[in-house]
């Protein structure tokens, strides 16, 4: 089928393929014996019809003469189960052994493909860590104890920094050291959760640098990038250091299914969330068809979805896009994974949707190429140790990026610019900015925080967050710690709120918090724990409390309404420079935000990019020559925009591209394909 594939191909405009990913059975049929047949026969045929192709290391799918001949490379759950060969990331990545396998294989491809000019680029492995990270095999154990010891140099300072003297855990020598397990039989220790997640994401990146040096050395012009999937013990600056770009894997569909969440913002958060780790990216795999395993099965997508899949990446991010796949598989795992052509190999709606989107791809790239996407509302969630200190003694709350998830929602639903950043990051862009629960706070993020702040900026802080050291210790400083100068705010008291219905602590959950402990149900609900901004309504919190005590010159905006917590602080503001702090000693809530975080807004100039229906996502990105505006229709009926321009009539799931501003006086981009309905502009706002 390679020939006729190539020619589909070629008719649909595709310029890149990418191949190998799960072929090393294919390359190397046994231990040293290689055949690259195959693949430098599809590579030539492609490439005579204009395609250039990026190569994968095929590490992600170890061969069975390698797992039998070399059982101990097996990857080993908390249960010590052995995982078993027959499906794919089923082997440790801190193996010794595993590790050479995994270079000799690299080199070897590298070798035989260094001067083939069709090979334009390479993808490490495949979405490292996707199905689960955690390895308990004895080479991990070993692994883990050198890593320990490299890191603390004696076992008194590594005993110091886990608190080992509670449950009288304390440790001799390194070799007495194991990986931690959770309840088994009880909580593992958090320290020593925490450190063991940070040595697996040590592990996968060193896992990829061994392949990315043996690629770079052979041939430096070829850039390198990883594919993720999930973000499982994967520290992506960390990681993405080492390769040109990173790419995230994109399937709406299935994703939504898991959420329920919307489609359209599904696909948004995971883009923002992504890009506030790895900047602009690019998407490897985006979801070509309906998606489906032998125990799971999305809905498929529906006429003009694709594109819309593919236009929203572009406007939140992405650089490049690949799509997945190209014919759908008959046998194994994903025989129903649709790609963009079915098993009978005919062409239809979504080749035609696919040649549509990449012409309108081509057509545009100059002016998206050297951009980069604005963003207003910063969300300082990007910080892996944070990340990982959260799991580690999470108290029962979600992840630092769903605690974000109201703020980040009331901005996508209202066209607002917002995105995710690291707090040390340079925030000159940004006009508000929001801490959330960052519970291990770096001194180096202060200074610059405060400068953003007296700069005119407006800092928003949420509960919890400076009360751990590096080792997931709790300081012993009042809370926020080292931001208590910064917020002007000492915390008094804080707990747990609890769940509806319940009367006391309660160990975990997401909800709006509701007591019911006296009056009738309504009055509860009305006063249930809630703040008063002042308004003529209260507001409902969650999650947690804190009391709070303000210094002196620093104004106290939000009370706790409802039980004994009644008129307590709960929310302070301190003005600094020309700019505020403000802190939330509460978890937000979507009431919450839209009370607190409006009046901000209007104070810090945030504004809406366009006034656009509900469904319709609005989105700019910004270079050198100007500001490009992209509107996706998220709906399955058509609407209306009204934009500076005129109207604007989007289809379902339609996109479009308005107001090419050019910042160079009396020069005028090309003339728009009609087929994207594209307004350009020279000149002005």
């Amino acid at each position: 089928m390679l020939a006729s594939d190539a020619r589909l191909m070629a008719e649909a405009g595709i310029e890149t393929v990418r191949l190998g990913e799960f072929a090393w059975n294919v390359l190397e049929p046994e231990e040293g014996r290689f055949d690259f047949d195959l693949f430098d026969d599809a590579i030539a045929t492609l490439g005579a019809h204009g395609i250039d192709t990026i190569f994968c290391t095929p590490t992600a799918t170890p061969p069975r003469w390698l797992t039998r001949r070399h059982p101990e490379i097996l990857r080993v759950d908390e249960h010590g189960l052995v995982q078993r060969h027959g499906s794919r990331q089923h082997v440790d990545l801190t193996h010794p052994e595993f590790r050479s396998h995994s270079r000799r294989i690299t080199r070897a491809l590298a070798e035989h493909f260094r001067d083939n000019p069709l090979i334009i680029g390479w993808q490490t492995d495949n979405e490292l860590n996707t199905h689960f990270s955690e390895t308990h095999s004895e080479a991990a154990q070993h692994a883990f104890r050198w890593w320990l010891e490299t890191r603390y140099g004696d076992i008194e300072a590594l005993n110091q920094a886990w608190g080992t003297v509670f449950w009288n855990r304390q440790y001799r020598s390194f070799d007495e050291v194991e990986t931690p397990v959770q309840d088994l039989p009880a909580s593992a220790d958090p320290s020593h959760v925490l450190d063991y997640h940070r040595f697996l994401a040590d592990a996968t990146r060193d896992f990829q640098r061994d392949q990315v040096d043996i690629l770079r050395a052979v041939n430096p012009g070829w850039f390198v990038f990883h594919n993720i999937g999930r973000h499982n013990d994967v520290d992506l600056r960390d990681f993405g250091a080492d390769v040109d770009f990173m790419g995230v894997d994109l399937y709406p569909l299935l994703r939504d299914e898991i959420t329920r969440v919307g489609l359209g913002y599904t696909q948004a958060m995971q883009l923002d969330v992504f890009r506030g780790w790895c900047g602009n990216f690019i998407v490897p795999e985006l979801q070509q068809g309906g998606g489906a395993h032998p125990r799971l099965a999305t809905s498929a997508p529906e006429p003009g979805e694709l594109k819309r899949f593919t236009w929203s990446s572009v406007a939140r991010g992405a650089d490049g896009i690949i799509w997945f796949r190209w014919t759908t598989a008959r046998f194994g795992a994903e025989a129903y994974w649709m790609g963009v052509l079915d098993h009978d190999r005919v062409p239809r709606r979504r080749f035609q949707e696919l040649k549509e989107t990449v012409a309108e791809l081509r057509a545009r790239r100059g002016h998206i190429l050297g951009t980069s996407v604005d963003m207003d509302v910063a969300i300082l969630a990007a910080d892996w140790t944070n990340e990982m200190a959260q799991n580690a003694m999470s108290l029962g709350l979600p992840s630092l990026a769903e605690l974000s998830l109201p703020l980040h929602h009331h901005c996508y639903t209202r066209n607002i610019r917002c995105g995710f950043a690291a707090p040390g990051d340079d925030l000159s862009q940004a006009k508000v900015a929001f801490v959330p629960h960052l519970a291990v706070w770096e001194d180096r993020w202060t200074a610059s925080l405060r400068r953003f702040v007296e700069g005119g900026g407006i800092l928003v802080v949420g509960a919890r967050s400076g009360t751990r050291d590096g080792n997931n210790h709790v300081l012993r400083s009042t809370a926020p710690g080292p931001l208590t100068d910064l917020c002007g705010v000492s915390v008094v008291e804080f707990g747990r709120l609890p769940a509806p219905g319940a009367s006391g602590i309660i160990s975990g959950g997401v909800f709006q918090v509701e007591s019911t402990r006296q009056g009738s149900l309504a009055e509860s609900s009305r006063r249930a724990h809630a703040i008063d901004l002042g308004g003529e309504e209260t507001i409902q919190a969650a999650h947690g409390y804190e009391i709070l005590e303000a210094a002196e010159g620093v104004e106290v905006i939000g009370r706790w309404a409802s039980r004994w917590l009644e008129g307590r602080p709960a929310i302070t503001r301190r003005r600094l420079g020309a700019g505020e702090v403000v802190y939330v000693g509460t978890y937000l809530t979507h009431a919450l935000v839209a009370q607190l975080f409006d009046p901000l807004f209007v104070r810090a100039g945030v504004t809406p990019i366009l006034d656009a229906p509900r469904g319709v996502e609005v989105t700019t990105r910004s270079g050198p020559a100007g500001t490009l505006t992209f509107l996706q229709n998220c709906l399955a009926e058509p609407v209306e925009v009204n934009t500076p321009d005129g109207l604007v009539r989007l289809p379902a799931y339609g996109c479009t591209i308005l107001d090419f501003a050019s910042m160079r006086d009396g020069e005028r981009a090309p003339e728009a394909d009609p087929s994207l309905h594209v307004r350009l502009h020279a000149g002005g706002e």
